[in-house]
């Protein structure tokens, strides 16, 4: 059974840093890209950042680029997520995700990606 769980969500004030750490079990995500959405409440799920497999693609969403770095293990099955410079509109639910890509290619919907772990609270005060 494949399973995603991430961790390191929490309550920060802005200006403030996080790291999001997800852990992939089940099957070797080694040629997987690996990334992270994110849901505000009454809000779409929305791309902030992936990896491909081999780490030579990295897109951002432009409202994270300079303060969020991602990167992953694959011997570990893990991807982590860096957040730093926190503002307010960062609060949301942060998923981490999975999904089969060879190549350099790197999905930017939701709809693309095969798994979904089950989300953690980041909420970030004014």
């Amino acid at each position: 059974q494949v399973q995603l769980v991430e961790s390191g969500g929490g309550l920060v004030q802005a200006g403030g840093s996080l790291r999001l750490s997800c852990v992939a079990s089940g099957r070797t995500f080694s040629r997987y890209v690996m990334g992270w959405f994110r849901q505000a409440p009454g809000k779409e799920r929305e791309f902030v950042a992936a990896m491909s497999w081999r780490g030579d693609n990295t897109p951002y969403a432009d409202s994270v680029k300079g303060r969020f770095t991602i990167s992953r293990d694959n011997a570990k099955n893990t991807v982590n997520l860096q957040m730093n410079s926190l503002k307010p509109e960062d609060t949301a639910v942060y998923y981490c995700t999975a999904g089969y890509y060879n190549g350099i290619y790197v999905a930017l919907l939701a709809k693309d990606y095969d798994y979904w772990g089950q989300g953690t609270q980041v909420t970030v005060s004014s």
